[in-house]
């Protein structure tokens, strides 16, 4: 009896110790693919647009509404050039 004892608890010992190591492994590995994807998301990800950049657009914007109003620009080429400067 001492000897199956003796057996079952190395089996749980070791089964034991493998878990331990394949959660840690895991655990390790998860954390890499979510640094990476931090890494993609962070590189994919346009800069903020600055005050400067928004001023800019809503001067241009004023000047297509003046050159609409003007008679320059008809209502397609307006409607097409601020889609156009929105967008970018």
């Amino acid at each position: 009896m001492p000897g199956l004892i003796r057996g079952v608890a190395r089996t749980a010992v070791i089964a034991g110790t493998a878990t331990a190591v394949s959660n840690r492994v895991s655990r390790r590995q998860a954390g890499r693919w979510a640094q990476q994807e931090e890494q993609q998301y962070a590189a994919a990800a346009p800069p903020p647009a600055t005050d400067t950049d928004m001023d800019a657009k809503l001067a241009q914007l004023q000047r297509l509404g003046e050159l609409k109003a003007q008679g320059v620009l008809t209502d397609a080429e307006f409607e097409a050039q601020k889609s156009r400067l929105l967008a970018s």
